[in-house]
């Protein structure tokens, strides 16, 4: 395993001021913003951090495992690699990066429907040891050909996301012209030439689009022409119809990421889904949301009858330790990643992984937690 540590950038903060400073002002904005005043993106970090743990320092100490069984198999650590949309914008071959750092660590990687690598690639980098999410189309050839390709690869979890029905309101986007597509503007192209390390890479490896959508796409669009292609492919808003033609066509395990409710989380069990991701998509979808914490402790009922994730609002090794204790199965941090990736390139995906380690081996070592799925007896509050 490779375990490169650049001890420069030992915690997030560090890697977010670097990534800020390598990468055009557009594409920071678009991976570090939330949606309208972004109190939620806040919020969800916020609450997070005011759980507390109980250390037992005079117990029997016999050292730590982070391992994790999670739908049959055992990962190194209790956390994965979330899905972001337009990785390959925020960092060139950043998504393929962090897919061979999550294979190398034994830990799951997610790859989005809108992100910048296809899942041939993907599958080939991890060897078929990868989640996908999926981002619903709006006609069912195209979702029966994806879901095609994912079981010829042999993916081992489809992620059905809930939580976009309508693309979130992001004024910082729409100010860079970052709605969807990309739009380059003089002022963007003033910031990519501010930031030449950034577009020399993206020279190298070429210019951002939809990996995966490639083949569906017709030939000679132009942006706003991908724009309004993707507007009418794509119908993020979920139901119990879609969910069982997914679960009908899906043999593998199948989750559904963005869940806030009991009700929704009822459909999941009535369904037979396999597991749920509680998601506020990192506050970047409903600002008058509540946080991704505060869900998780209100359908904790369901572990009984599903696996229960968790993501948005999770930055840190420590923050891993307090969603673990809350009751979390497992958790899945995006920005963490790509901030890391950002700033360090190559070495991010890698360092982000060795970073969350350590961190979470020191809670873990501090408050006596001999496995991660004891975590929930150290909660005080």
């Amino acid at each position: 395993m490779n375990l490169k540590y650049n001890p420069a950038y030992p915690g997030i903060d560090d890697l977010r001021n670097k990534a800020k400073s390598r990468i055009p002002r557009f594409a920071f904005e678009y991976l570090d913003g939330g949606c309208n005043e972004d109190v939620n993106l806040h919020r969800n970090t916020a609450e997070l951090r005011d759980v507390q743990l109980k250390p037992f320092y005079l117990n029997d100490y016999k050292g730590i495992s982070t391992e994790t069984s999670l739908f049959g198999k055992t990962y190194a650590a209790p956390f994965g690699v979330a899905p972001v949309g337009l990785q390959g914008l925020i960092w060139p071959n950043s998504p393929q990066i962090l897919a061979k750092a999550a294979k190398e660590h034994n830990v799951p990687f997610i790859l989005s429907t809108v992100t910048t690598s296809g899942i041939e690639d993907i599958a080939k980098i991890t060897e078929g040891d990868f989640w996908y999410q999926l981002y619903h189309p709006a006609e069912e050839q195209l979702r029966d050909d994806i879901i095609r390709r994912l079981q010829a690869v042999e993916c081992d979890v489809l992620v059905i996301l809930a939580d976009v029905p309508s693309f979130g309101f992001r004024p910082r986007d729409i100010r860079n012209g970052l709605a969807m597509p990309p739009r380059m503007s003089l002022r963007n192209i003033l910031q990519i030439m501010g930031r030449p390390n950034w577009a020399i890479q993206t020279l190298v490896h070429g210019t951002p689009n939809f990996a995966t959508l490639k083949p569906y796409l017709p030939k000679g669009l132009d942006m706003k022409q991908l724009g309004a292609f993707m507007d009418k492919t794509f119908s993020g808003r979920l139901n119990r119809d879609r969910i069982a033609a997914i679960r009908d066509q899906w043999k593998g395990k199948l989750v559904i990421k963005g869940v806030a409710s009991a009700e929704d989380a009822q459909l999941a069990v009535d369904l037979g889904l396999d597991g749920m991701i509680v998601s506020n998509h990192g506050g970047r979808q409903l600002d008058s949301g509540e946080s991704a914490i505060k869900s998780l402790s209100d359908l904790l009922a369901f572990k009984e009858k599903l696996t229960v994730m968790m993501d948005s609002g999770i930055r840190s090794g420590a923050d891993i330790a307090r969603a673990l204790a809350v009751g979390a199965d497992f958790t899945f941090l995006g920005r963490t990643f790509m901030y890391s990736t950002a700033a360090l390139g190559n070495d991010g995906g890698q360092h982000a992984m060795a970073m969350l380690k350590r961190q979470l081996t020191q809670v873990m070592e501090q408050v006596c937690c001999a496995n991660v799925k004891d975590f929930p007896k150290h909660l005080t509050r």
